[in-house]
C-alpha cells in the first residue's frame, strides 16, 4: 500500500475517533471504562507477579534481575501478530525481522537468526533446538489471546534454567483454562497479514475441571527485496491445541496441554554445488510441522512450600531443499520449594532430557552421523536468605549439569537485593553461565559458495569444541519517585571466554577448491551497556512508556586464532535503541495506541538505522466485541532490519502495512 494512502487512512480513522469520542463521552458515565492496562497504578505495575527469576512467585519490584513483563494487555494494545514481534516491547532486547518468517532475536548482543545465547520457554517447555542452540521462531506461532504474560530476563539465568540461558531468558506463560471460558472468534485481513483467524472454546468438564480448545491460521505475504520486487518468502501456518486444568482439592493442580502445527514456507537459497558453475539458486517451498504434549502436577503444602513434577514430549519436523530434520524430545523435571527456618527459602530440583534426531543430508548441509541421541542430566539448588527482613536479601545458587558434549558443568550465581525504602530497590549480581555445544558445532558440514569462482567454503564442526563461558556482573535500580512515575535501570558487564570461532585451514585442491573453516573456541570478548525504562501515567486515560538501551561489544582473537569472520558479531547488534509508546483511552469505547521506535544501524551487515511508527485504533462497543485497525512501519515504504549470515538466503526489506481485526467473545 502506498504511503500516501496509509496516511490518508490513518487521518480518516483519527477523525472518526474524535467524532465518536465526543459522542461516547457524553453518553457514558465517566468511570465506566472497559480497558485494563491504563487503570493499573504504578504500584500495581511494580507488583506484577513474575516467576522466572526465582522459580517462585514474587513481585516485579522484588526481583533481583533485569526483568520485564509483557502482559496480555500490552500484546493486545500493541497490535502485534506474533510472539516475535511482541518481544519488541521489552527494553534491551534486539529484535529484527530478516524476512517474512525469520527473526533475529537476542539479549545483550550476538544477534542473528541463529542466535544461541537465549533460553526460550513456553509454559516451562524449552523451545530452543539443540540443532544450533537457537529458536525457529516461525513455528512459535501461538494464539496471542491465550498468552497471559511474557517474562523477559536480560542477563544470565543459567542457575535455574541451565545452559543456553547465557544472555537472557524468555518465558511465555499462557492463561489457565479457567480464564478462557466461552467462545472467542478472531478474524483479520491486511496488506501483509493477508488473512488470519482463530477460534477458541472453553468450558467446564466438572466442578473443578476446566478446558479450552483452539485453532488458528495465518497467511503472510512475501516481503520485498531491498530495491523492490517479491522476495519469495511467503508463509502460511496453522495450528490447534488444548489445555485442561483439574484441581481435585485446594492443594493439588493437574494440567495437561498440547499443540499441533503445520506450516508452508517459501525461501530462496543460494547454494554451492560440487560441479560447475559451483553455485545455484533454489526457490524452495518447504514444510514445517510438529506437536507437543505436556503434563504438570503441583502439590501445594503452604504459601512457602510446594512440589512440582513436569513431563513433556515434543516432536519437530522441517523439510527444506538444503536439509531435513526430525527431532523427538522427552523432558522430565522435578522441583521442590520449602522454607528452612524463618530466614531461608530454598528451591531445588532435578531433571533429565533426551533429544533424538534424524537429519536428511544434502551437499549444502550435512551432519555426521545423520542420527544422534543426546542426554542431559541436571540439578539445581537456590537459597534466598533474608539478611534483614523486608530490607536486605541474598540469593545463592548453582546449576549442575552433565551433557554428552562437554561433560560436567557448574553455573553458580549470587544476587543481592536492597530495599532501603518501599519506593526504591537496588540489586546487584554476579553469575557464571555456559553455552554448551550444539549438534551443528559438533557434526556439521556447511558448504557455501566461496569467495572466488571454482571455490567452496566449508564450515566444519568439531568434537573438540568446548562450552562458551560467561562471567557476568549486573547492577540495577528501580524507583517510584511519584505515584504516577517509575524508572527501571540496569547496567551490565559481561566477560566471555572460549567463544566460538571459525579457524581457516589449508585449501583442499580439487574441483571445486575447498576452503575449510573449522569451529573452535579461540575468541574472547566483553560486552557492556545500560538499559533505562521510564513509565509515566500522564493522566487517568493516558500512559507513556519509553526505553533506551546502549550496548558495546568488543571481541578479540585468542593466541593461535586466524578467524576472519567472527568479529562481525560486533556490528550485528544495534548500539543504540529507543522507543516511546503511548496508550490512550479516548473514551469508554475508543483506544488509540502508538509506538515510535529507533534502531541503530548494523554496520557489519550494511543495515542503516531506521525509525518506524506503529498505530492502533480500536472501537469496543461493548465488552465482548472489538474492531481495530493497525498500521505498522508507517514512516517509510520499506526498510531492512537484518541480513543473512551463515545461510545464503534472500536479503529482504520490511514493508509498511495495515490490517483490520475483529475480536468477538460470547
Amino acid at each position: 500500500m502506498k504511503m500516501s494512502t496509509m496516511r490518508t487512512l490513518t487521518l480518516l480513522c483519527l477523525a472518526l475517533a474524535e467524532t465518536q469520542a465526543g459522542w461516547a463521552a457524553e453518553a457514558d458515565p465517566p468511570n465506566a471504562k472497559l480497558t485494563e492496562l491504563t487503570e493499573m497504578s504504578m504500584e500495581d505495575l511494580m507488583n506484577i507477579e513474575v516467576t522466572s527469576v526465582s522459580k517462585k512467585p514474587e513481585k516485579l519490584a522484588d526481583a533481583a534481575a533485569a526483568v520485564t513483563v509483557i502482559t496480555q494487555e500490552d500484546i493486545r494494545r500493541s497490535g502485534v501478530t506474533s510472539v516475535a514481534e511482541a518481544l519488541r516491547l521489552a527494553p534491551g532486547l534486539q529484535v529484527a525481522r530478516q524476512d517474512a518468517h525469520n527473526w533475529a532475536i537476542s539479549a545483550r548482543g550476538f544477534n542473528e537468526v541463529f542466535a544461541n545465547k537465549l533460553q526460550v520457554l513456553i509454559d516451562g517447555r524449552s523451545v530452543y533446538t539443540p540443532l544450533f542452540s537457537g529458536v525457529f521462531w516461525d513455528v512459535q506461532d501461538l494464539m496471542l489471546e491465550d498468552v497471559d504474560r511474557i517474562e523477559v530476563i536480560r542477563g544470565p539465568g543459567a542457575t535455574l534454567w541451565g545452559a543456553n540461558a547465557v544472555n537472557g531468558v524468555i518465558n511465555i506463560i499462557t492463561k489457565p483454562a479457567k480464564e478462557t471460558q466461552g467462545t472467542l472468534l478472531v478474524a483479520g485481513v491486511g496488506t501483509e497479514e493477508q488473512g488470519f483467524g482463530a477460534v477458541r472454546y472453553g468450558d467446564k468438564l466438572g466442578e473443578n475441571t476446566y478446558f479450552r480448545v483452539y485453532g488458528k491460521f495465518a497467511n503472510h505475504d512475501d516481503s520485498v527485496i531491498p530495491f523492490g520486487g517479491d522476495a519469495n518468502d511467503g508463509w502460511y501456518s496453522g495450528r490447534g491445541g488444548f489445555r485442561v486444568d483439574w484441581t481435585p482439592s485446594d492443594t493439588h493442580l493437574l494440567t495437561l496441554q498440547g499443540d499441533a502445527y503445520e506450516g508452508r514456507v517459501e525461501q530462496t537459497f543460494t547454494n554451492a554445488t560440487p560441479t560447475p558453475p559451483f553455485v545455484q539458486t533454489v526457490m524452495d517451498n518447504y514444510i514445517t510441522r510438529g506437536g507437543n504434549m505436556l503434563g504438570r502436577w503441583t502439590r501445594t503444602f503452604s504459601e512457602d512450600a510446594n512440589l512440582q513434577l513436569q513431563v513433556y514430549y515434543d516432536r519437530t519436523e522441517r523439510d527444506t531443499a538444503i536439509f531435513s530434520e526430525k527431532r523427538d524430545t522427552f523432558d522430565f523435571d522435578l522441583q521442590d520449594r520449602f522454607a528452612l527456618g524463618s530466614r531461608n527459602d530454598l528451591v531445588c530440583g532435578a531433571g533429565y532430557s533426551l533429544s533424538s534426531d534424524k537429519i536428511g543430508n544434502t551437499y549444502t548441509l550435512s551432519f555426521s552421523p545423520a542420527r544422534r541421541n543426546t542426554q542431559l542430566f541436571s540439578s539445581f539448588v537456590q537459597d534466598e536468605i533474608k539478611l534483614w527482613p523486608e530490607r536486605l536479601r541474598l540469593t545463592l545458587g548453582s546449576k549442575f549439569e552433565h551433557n554428552d558434549y562437554t561433560g560436567f558443568e557448574v553455573q553458580p550465581n549470587a544476587r543481592l537485593l536492597w530495599t532501603p525504602h518501599e519506593m526504591h530497590t537496588v540489586w546487584a549480581s554476579v553469575s557464571r553461565a555456559v553455552r554448551t555445544p550444539s549438534r551443528a558445532e559438533n557434526d556439521v558440514r556447511l558448504n557455501q559458495p566461496g569467495p572466488f569462482p571454482g571455490t567452496v567454503t566449508s564450515i566444519l564442526g568439531s568434537r573438540a569444541f568446548e562450552s562458551e563461558e560467561l562471567l557476568a556482573y549486573e547492577l540495577g535500580y528501580r524507583v517510584r519517585p511519584h505515584e504516577r512515575l517509575s524508572f527501571d535501570m540496569a547496567a551490565f558487564y559481561n566477560d566471555y571466554d572460549k567463544l566460538r570461532s571459525f579457524e581457516p585451514g589449508a585449501p583442499v585442491p580439487g574441483v571445486p577448491v575447498i576452503i575449510p573453516l573449522t569451529v573452535n573456541n579461540l575468541l574472547e570478548g566483553e560486552t557492556y551497556g545500560v538499559e533505562f525504562s521510564p513509565t509515566w501515567q500522564a493522566t487517568d486515560w493516558w500512559r507513556l512508556q519509553a526505553a533506551y538501551s546502549w550496548l558495546s561489544i568488543q571481541l578479540h582473537n585468542r593466541p593461535g586464532s586466524a578467524d576472519p569472520i567472527s568479529h562481525g558479531a560486533e556490528g550485528r547488534s544495534p548500539q543504540h535503541q529507543f522507543f516511546v509508546r503511548s496508550l490512550m483511552d479516548l473514551t469508554r469505547h475508543w483506544e488509540l495506541d502508538g509506538e515510535v521506535r529507533y534502531v541503530d544501524g548494523l554496520p557489519n551487515l550494511k543495515i542503516s538505522s531506521y525509525v518506524v511508527m506503529d498505530v492502533r485504533l480500536a472501537w469496543r462497543p461493548n465488552k465482548n466485541l472489538e474492531l481495530a485497525v493497525v498500521g505498522q512501519n508507517l514512516l517509510d515504504n520499506r526498510h531492512s532490519e537484518f541480513a543473512p549470515t551463515l545461510l545464503r538466503t534472500q536479503a529482504t526489506a520490511v514493508e509498511n502495512s495495515v490490517y483490520f481485526k475483529v475480536t468477538w467473545r460470547f
